[in-house]
């Protein structure tokens, strides 16, 4: 055994003794309320040390009362609660083995914790099946453990560990929209109860030919905080703003629930007096939209990726997609063909209830993907793929993050629609990625809507990022869709979406604004956010491995990382330079259908036409200049691929560190 360079005994602790014992980093001797058992464990560096913790209540972990004043027989004193964390056993890095980095005895250690008064062992994720158990990755399969503990046993399980063990705060996860953006000005600062102004407003929300349009968001602004309502079955909300006057109002935004275009206006002119009425518009009322849904019509993203000019014979078929998202509501006409899931949310109790979608997110990122192509509604990349919903959503965490791609592993998925992300990076869902791209499983992950730095997982070097871009003319001005418009508007009406996050791990970039697809239970609504750019190359991949030649060949028909590192490299080969934006907003470019699934090759692309000033309405003062005086001439190759080889080399980062934000560092126990 080799020496511990920083002295005393190179043999780990046993962990099983001193997490069963509830022992901290040390030799402790701890005494637990409730228990009346005593031990005593060994420390990895020889030093000694005492330490007493007692828990109030026994297995619940509450701090003494004393740790808080006393609370008498007022109440309850407020102390830590215990949180949720994720522990799973930690790969190595390469070269660690030799330096007497043991292998950790997981199976001990699970039932050690389950052992352990203080710890709640509330669930375990692990393979499926032989199948899955041998898609063996980083991390291995000895599979994940998900713990409610105090933060301070969680970091002396961490310490206990010597690097062998992840302990991490098992994260909340967070769907890829666009957060109302706060008009300028706007402060959190909450008025007093000093007889102030009040601001009481009636918003009347109506639809085509006057109808009510009920459960529609709407939010007034001020010059201090906002108010926020949703109308009744009348289309009527009543706001009220403390400390503010109709002259001091900002801005109104309406989300209708489906069918209409959304609404903003800044500074609008609001009555105290009499309900404000706003007028929605139809979807159907927009030109590249007539006759929806009753006709069948591409989205305006689909038809800028060229989606409408490919053979009727391409449909992904024999494709297996996972979209893991808050479900999807099978009810509507265009998904009838989804018929397998998983929900993860509720999967001791009601694992088929997949098909449920409260949030309708998951039924929108399904549309774009797959609707059926039939004669009403939006016709999806890949209709004959197989496609499978898994249930995140609402109140997904990593845990059941890593769970749903355990699904996916077992499944044999082939690609993964991930319009998610997290806080913080997490190493354990990392594991559970590379394992899922040793499977064969491709993850195409929104790059975040924070308008920041790219949000995890979409800044893992395995997955496929993808960015948002909008396009002129494809939404009318005084929708909230206006509103993300940014400076980089090129020749042909493409533009980088302001909340679109951005850095070197942009592979490619998609449509993401405007984006009309199915929400619950048989409607449609135009929606923003990298959620909606990612199903578009989501659909493009799932077409490249059903219909791209390389995937028909030996060598990458096989299910493993490298067939996934191929086709990530086929979606990037094929896009073209969008916007006038730089890589780290847009990556690659835009895929281009045609080109990903074979049948053209990047100098045999069409450009699209421009968007002349006279046909872009009432955004072409904005972006005249830009067209008419500064001639771009459309190049498809326009790719500065030198530049791009700068952007995916290793070192890029390090030579331009300080010009774009980087994800947070790794915390392992996330507090």
């Amino acid at each position: 055994m080799p020496k511990n360079p920083n002295g005393g005994s190179s043999t780990p602790p046993d962990l099983t003794t001193s997490v069963t014992d509830g022992d901290t980093a040390g030799p402790a001797e701890t005494s637990m309320a409730g228990s009346g058992r005593r031990s005593t464990g060994s420390s990895a560096g020889g030093a000694e040390a005492r330490t007493t913790d007692t828990l109030a209540g026994g297995a619940d972990g509450e701090a003494a009362p004393h740790s808080n004043g006393h609370a008498g027989s007022a109440g309850r004193n407020v102390s830590a609660r215990k949180k949720q964390f994720v522990i799973a056993p930690r790969n190595p890095p390469e070269g660690l083995q030799t330096l007497g980095f043991q292998p950790l005895a997981f199976d001990a250690l699970e039932q050690a914790l389950r052992n352990s008064s203080d710890i709640d062992v509330v669930d375990k994720v692990g393979p499926r099946s032989v199948l899955s158990a041998l898609a063996n990755g980083s991390g291995s399969a000895q599979g994940v453990l998900v713990a409610r503990m105090t933060e301070q046993k969680a970091a002396a399980l961490h310490q206990q560990g010597q690097g062998r063990l992840l302990v991490e705060r098992d994260q909340h996860l967070a769907l890829m929209d666009p957060s109302l953006r706060l008009p300028a000005m706007v402060t959190g600062v909450t008025p007093t109860n000093g007889g102030g102004p009040v601001l009481n407003a009636v918003i009347s929300v109506v639809g085509k030919d006057g109808a009510p349009q009920a459960n529609a968001e709407v939010s007034l602004f001020g010059s201090m905080l906002p108010a926020s309502g949703v109308t009744d079955a009348n289309g009527q909300v009543t706001l009220s703003l403390f400390g503010e006057t109709p002259d001091t109002v900002r801005g109104l935004y309406v989300k209708p629930k489906a069918d209409h275009w959304s609404f903003y206006q800044s500074d609008p002119d609001i009555s105290n007096d009499q309900p404000n009425v706003v007028a929605l518009r139809a979807l159907s009322d927009w030109p590249a939209l007539s006759g929806f849904p009753r006709q069948r019509c591409y989205g305006w993203g689909q038809k800028a990726m060229r989606l409408d000019q490919l053979p009727g014979n391409y449909r992904g078929q024999g494709v297996k997609i996972a979209i893991i998202d808050s479900g999807a509501a099978t009810s509507h006409d265009n998904l009838h063909g989804i018929r397998a899931g998983f929900d993860v949310l509720n999967k001791q109790t009601s694992p088929d209830s997949w098909d449920h979608d409260t949030l309708g997110h998951g039924t929108h990122c399904a549309g774009v993907i797959a609707a059926a192509d039939i004669a009403s509604g939006i016709r999806g990349f890949a209709p004959d793929a197989e496609v499978h919903a898994c249930k995140l959503f609402p109140g997904g965490q990593v845990s059941q993050l890593i769970d749903a791609l355990e699904y996916c592993i077992d499944k044999q998925i082939d690609v993964v629609n991930l319009s998610l992300g997290g806080a913080e990076v997490s190493e354990a869902l990392e594991q559970q990625i590379i394992r899922a791209k040793r499977a064969g499983v491709a993850c195409v992950v929104a790059a975040g809507n924070s308008g920041g730095a790219v949000q995890y997982p979409a800044s893992s070097p395995n997955v496929l990022a993808v960015a948002a871009i909008g396009k002129l003319d494809e939404f009318p001005a005084d929708s909230y869709h206006a509103q993300t418009l940014d400076s980089n508007v090129d020749a042909y009406g493409y533009f980088t979406a302001k909340f679109s996050c951005f850095g070197p791990q942009v592979a490619v970039c998609a449509p993401g604004v405007a984006i009309t697809s199915c929400v619950p239970p048989n409607n449609f609504a135009a929606w923003d956010g990298t959620s909606m750019a990612t199903p578009h190359v989501t659909g493009l991949a799932a077409l490249t491995l059903a219909h791209h030649p390389d995937f028909q060949a030996a060598q990458y028909s096989t299910r493993g990382p490298e067939r996934v590192e191929r086709l990530f490299q086929i979606i990037r080969a094929s896009a073209h330079r969008v916007s006038q934006a730089d890589q780290s907003h847009i990556g690659f470019g835009l895929p281009d259908v045609l080109v990903a699934v074979g049948l053209q090759t990047q100098p045999g692309q069409q450009p699209p036409q421009p968007v002349a000033p006279q046909s872009a309405g009432v955004m072409a003062p904005m972006v005249a200049g830009l067209i008419v005086g500064n001639p771009v001439v459309y190049d498809p190759l326009g790719l500065d691929m030198a530049r791009a080889q700068m952007l995916y080399n290793p070192h890029w980062q390090a030579l331009h560190v300080g010009q774009f934000p980087l994800p947070k560092p790794y915390n392992p126990i996330m507090w």
